[in-house]
C-alpha cells in the first residue's frame, strides 16, 4: 500500500527550505538585474506589455537560479557546516531537512530557471546551462582558491548582463561594467562576512582572503573591492550617457559602503550582520531607485 506524502509536511519542508536559502536575500542581486533590463530597454523598441512580460520571466529566472545555487551550496557544504560552530544549526546539518528533499528542491529551482530562460529568447536558453554551472561552481572554490569571493561575485554579476540579453537578444560589452561592479561589490562584502570564520577556515584548511592575509588586511581588500565597484559604475554612466540621477545613486551607494566598513573592525565583528544584510540590501535598492529614475526620465524626454 502506497502512503501519500502529507501536504502539510511538504509545505513545512518548503518553508524550511526557503529559510535555509535565505529567500528574502534575492533582493541583493535582483535590483541590479532589473537595472540591466532597463538599460537595454532604453535602447529598444519594446512596448510596455512586452517589457512587462520579459521582466516577469527575468524575475523567475533570477529567483530560480539563486535558489538552486543556495540550496546546492548548503548541500555541498553540509559536512563543513556541521563542524563549524557558527553554521552547525543550519537546516541540513541540524537534520531539519533531508538531503533528498534538498536535492529535489535544487532540481525544481534549476528547472524553473531553464524554463524561464527558454521563455525569454534562444540565446538565454543556450547560455542557461553555463550560468547554472557558474553559480554551482562557487560552492567548491573555498576548497582550492582564496579567490572564491570573486567567483561568488561573478555569479551574481552575470545577472545584469543576462537581463540585457533577455531584452535585446544579444550582449553589448558595455553592460559588462555593471557585471564587474556587482562582482566587486559582492566579493567585498563576502570578504567581510568570511572574517567571522577566520579561525575555523585556518583549522579546516579552507581558502579565503581573511585566512590568507589576516583580518586587518582582508578588510583593506574589501575596501579596495568596493572602490573598484564605484569606479565601474562611474565608467558605466559615461559610456551609456546617463545623467545626474545616476551619479546621485552612485554617491548614495558610496556613502552606504563607507558606513558598512565602519561597522566592522579587525577585533570586532559583532555588527557584521548589520553590515552584510541591512547595508547591502539598501545598497541594491537605492541603486535601482536612482538609476531606474534616470533611465525612465531619459526615455520620457526622448
Amino acid at each position: 500500500m502506497v502512503t501519500a506524502f502529507p501536504a502539510g509536511m511538504f509545505w513545512k519542508r518548503l518553508r524550511l527550505t526557503l529559510d535555509m536559502i535565505k529567500f528574502e536575500h534575492s533582493i541583493f542581486a535582483l535590483p541590479f538585474a532589473l537595472t540591466g533590463a532597463l538599460l537595454a530597454f532604453r535602447q529598444s523598441g519594446f512596448t510596455g506589455v512586452a517589457f512587462g512580460r520579459v521582466v516577469l520571466w527575468i524575475i523567475v529566472a533570477m529567483v530560480g537560479a539563486r535558489s538552486a545555487a543556495m540550496a546546492f551550496n548548503r548541500l555541498v557544504d553540509a559536512e563543513i557546516d556541521a563542524r563549524n560552530p557558527r553554521t552547525q544549526s543550519r537546516h541540513i546539518p541540524a537534520r531539519l531537512l533531508s538531503r533528498g528533499f534538498g536535492w529535489g528542491f535544487v532540481a525544481f529551482a534549476s528547472l524553473a530557471f531553464l524554463l524561464a530562460a527558454r521563455a525569454l529568447n534562444p540565446l538565454c536558453f543556450y547560455l542557461a546551462p553555463l550560468a547554472l554551472g557558474i553559480v554551482f561552481l562557487y560552492s567548491f572554490t573555498k576548497r582550492f582558491t582564496s579567490l572564491s569571493h570573486l567567483v561568488l561575485g561573478f555569479s551574481l554579476g552575470i545577472a545584469p548582463a543576462a537581463a540585457w540579453i533577455a531584452v535585446r537578444g544579444s550582449l553589448d560589452p558595455r553592460i559588462l561594467l555593471l557585471t564587474a561592479a556587482v562582482m566587486f561589490w559582492t566579493a567585498g562584502f563576502d570578504v567581510i562576512y568570511a572574517c567571522q570564520d577566520y579561525e575555523f577556515d585556518s583549522r579546516e584548511s579552507l581558502f579565503s582572503i581573511p585566512r590568507r592575509l589576516g583580518l586587518a588586511r582582508a578588510l583593506i581588500v574589501a575596501r579596495l573591492l568596493h572602490i573598484a565597484m564605484i569606479l565601474c559604475l562611474v565608467a558605466l554612466v559615461f559610456v551609456l550617457h546617463l545623467h545626474m540621477l545616476s551619479f546621485v545613486g552612485i554617491l548614495a551607494v558610496a556613502m552606504l559602503l563607507i558606513y558598512e566598513h565602519r561597522l566592522v573592525k579587525p577585533d570586532d565583528f559583532s555588527r557584521v550582520n548589520a553590515a552584510f544584510f541591512t547595508m547591502n540590501g539598501w545598497v541594491s535598492v537605492l541603486f535601482f531607485v536612482f538609476w531606474a529614475a534616470d533611465i525612465l526620465l531619459l526615455r520620457t524626454r526622448a
